[in-house]
């Protein structure tokens, strides 16, 4: 095994060579020559049908006996292939226009992800489990998620005001759970532990002008459905972009009880910042701080985390890009990740894309943790430091 992981992950580094450039198309419209979303009442109702296939195999340098990649997620597991994402949406989009238009989403994932980005009270109760993280003890490592189902408002107010009601994926952060929208197939620690994944509530969006939008609303915490309806938390955000687009900064914030009975507040805000130094070099900075009470007055400390990432990515040619992510995350009492202390990671790789609807992301990345005690967060509890060589393929329908 130790053998074949890393051939097969070299054989994908191997494939970089030049291809045919092809259309913007899924793999069912390349390969049979049928548009699913070419029909009149979809087109005449502005919806749209989709999805994608994702999944990779990850090697690292331990050999957990439980074949854990943890702290680590999303490619949480090592020497075996996770189909990560099999996720199905059909999406109304609505019209910003001089009329009022209705629309909305609805996304269904099947895989080894869907676990990490289920809502407590509603997807996290569809089937029967025993989540236990020793052998033997049967956890769930393929699971079902519905982690956005909900209604789009568009109000020809001013420049127009759209609501988004339900259930969806959060605005804070840079990285997202979505594979085809992220550059990396391992995750940055701010993503995994410092942001929430997904809420239920109300969000209202408005264009100030070319340059500004606002979002502000309420939800129900951190990737809650219902186990907590009391807890409101403010949900919200600004982004500012540049004339020619080269340039944005996104601001947002999330504040409130994560439960209704003990009532103990947790903040965090995240802010991004996106520059394209040419039309192929790409820059992103973000900065996240997070904290959560965790007592009277009086009584236990709160607990704080925070992080900086950094991302450089260029654009070899259309279909092969070149990419590296430095980040730092700060877990000073472990309330995040369970080890008290700083993480940091360096992870390079590329995206290559030799048809349109087929992304092959190969990648290597080296971690270390500087604890405050004898922590070792690394295999098993053993390590405090590892390197890991990965690769998944996306494949969009």
């Amino acid at each position: 095994m130790k053998k074949i992981i890393p051939t097969l992950i070299t054989s994908g580094l191997t494939l970089i060579p030049a291809y045919v450039t092809a259309e913007d198309a899924g793999m069912i419209e390349s390969l049979s020559g049928h548009n699913m979303n070419g029909s009149s009442f979809l087109e005449k109702n502005n919806t749209t049908i989709g999805g994608w296939a994702s999944g990779g195999i990850t090697y690292a340098s331990h050999n957990s006996y439980t074949n854990s990649n943890a702290p680590i997620s999303f490619n949480d597991r090592i020497n075996e292939f996770q189909l990560n994402q099999l996720n199905l949406f059909i999406e109304k989009a609505v019209n910003k226009g001089d009329k009022w238009d209705f629309g909305g989403r609805f996304d269904f994932m099947f895989g080894t992800d869907s676990r990490k980005t289920q809502a407590t009270g509603w997807d996290n109760r569809l089937i029967p489990r025993n989540n236990g993280n020793s052998p033997g003890e049967g956890e769930r490592f393929y699971d079902v998620a519905f982690p956005q189902a909900y209604a789009e408002i568009y109000a020809p107010f001013g420049n127009g005001i759209t609501a988004k009601i339900g259930h969806f994926y959060t605005l804070i952060g840079y990285e997202v759970v979505t594979s085809p929208d992220n550059f990396f197939y391992s995750h940055a620690y701010t993503m995994l532990y410092g942001e929430p994944f997904t809420h239920t509530g109300a969000l209202l969006s408005y264009e100030i002008n070319n340059n500004i939008s606002v979002t502000g609303g309420a939800v129900m915490g951190w990737d809650n459905f219902r186990e907590n309806p009391g807890a409101w938390n403010f949900l919200g955000g600004a982004t500012f972009t540049t004339d020619d687009s080269n340039t944005s900064l996104a601001l947002s914030l999330i504040s409130g009880d994560q439960s209704q009975t003990a009532a103990l507040n947790t903040t965090m805000y995240s802010a991004v910042l996106q520059h394209n130094f040419t039309e192929k070099f790409h820059y992103v900075l973000q900065h996240d701080y997070g904290v959560m009470q965790r007592g009277a007055p009086g009584g236990e400390d709160d607990a704080d985390w925070y992080g900086i990432n950094n991302y450089l990515s260029y654009d070899i040619n259309d279909k092969l890009a070149a990419g590296v992510r430095g980040e730092w995350f700060r877990d000073a009492a472990g309330i995040r990740t369970g080890f008290a202390g700083s993480y940091y990671a360096v992870t390079g790789g590329v995206n290559y894309t030799p048809v349109s609807w087929l992304k092959l992301r190969p990648e290597v990345r080296y971690d270390w943790f500087d604890a405050n005690g004898a922590a070792h967060p690394f295999d098993d509890g053993t390590e405090n430091d590892q390197i890991a060589v990965s690769m998944d393929m996306i494949v969009t329908f």
